[in-house]
């Protein structure tokens, strides 16, 4: 059995660490490179650092956020938001980035993630989803532009594409639960852990203690991701750390 992971994630916002809820109502929380710093010290698996407006606003992700980022930090992290193309990927690979996320742009050209698994390896290539459950039919929608544009693509259809295109890794947001801190949307998680042979990360709606351990054994994921709870301190890693082993969960 592989250890699961806990993944505290940063929201970037003009350089700063945002969170908000459903993707809006934006908050600033701190410093990137400062919050890693202290990520690290509390045991966190690996990071993730998301320039969440780089699509919506067509920029790119700060090369310079990310060398600043790897000079402090000694864990893993992945990097993304506003990537379009491999000259994009390389940079921040050379930059210090472990793995690379791409959502918006992989949804728009999905030879992106063929390209990225060519060139560098899948075991550098993320693709995370931002999806948005439908009224009408219940089915899981694919949305673009952090969360701004829902698309005609369906979430299990399209992590199974990413994966026989390449992915790595598959990130799942679920938007109707990003900060609510009800609980990760554990039916659709289980759906594609079940389907997919590569690790899903679960992210959105991480409030409780209770809400991980149910997130990897109710939704079968190889990871959780959060930001809110860890970065308000409302749950410590360590804490949740031993919590989780005490549930029988093998974690990292």
């Amino acid at each position: 059995m592989v250890a699961k992971r806990l993944i505290p994630c940063l929201d970037i916002k003009d350089g700063m660490t945002v969170k908000g809820v459903k993707f809006v109502e934006l908050k600033t929380v701190g410093d990137p490179v400062e919050l890693a710093k202290e990520y690290v010290k509390q045991g966190a698996d690996e990071l993730v650092f998301l320039d969440i407006t780089a699509s919506h606003e067509g920029r790119k992700t700060f090369v310079d956020l990310v060398e600043r980022i790897a000079r402090h930090i000694n864990i893993p992290f992945t990097v993304g938001g506003g990537i379009s193309d491999l000259k994009d990927v390389e940079a921040l690979l050379n930059a210090g980035a472990d793995k690379i996320s791409i959502n918006s742009a992989a949804v728009r050209n999905p030879e992106l993630i063929d390209l990225m698994a060519k060139n560098f390896g899948s075991q550098f290539v993320v693709v995370a989803i931002d999806a948005k459950q439908q009224e009408a039919d219940n089915e899981w929608a694919v949305t673009v532009n952090g969360g701004r544009i829902i698309t005609e693509k369906r979430l299990f259809s399209w992590a199974k594409e990413a994966e026989e295109r390449g992915a790595g890794e598959i990130l799942f947001t679920s938007m109707d639960h990003d900060g609510v801190k009800q609980g990760f949307a554990n039916e659709a998680l289980a759906t594609l852990s079940s389907s997919l042979s590569i690790p899903v990360i679960a992210s959105g709606g991480a409030g409780t203690m209770e809400h991980f351990k149910d997130a990897f054994i109710k939704g079968k994921a190889d990871a959780a991701l959060a930001a809110s709870v860890f970065h308000y301190n409302e749950i410590s890693i360590p804490k949740l750390k031993d919590y989780l082993r005490k549930e029988g969960i093998l974690i990292r």
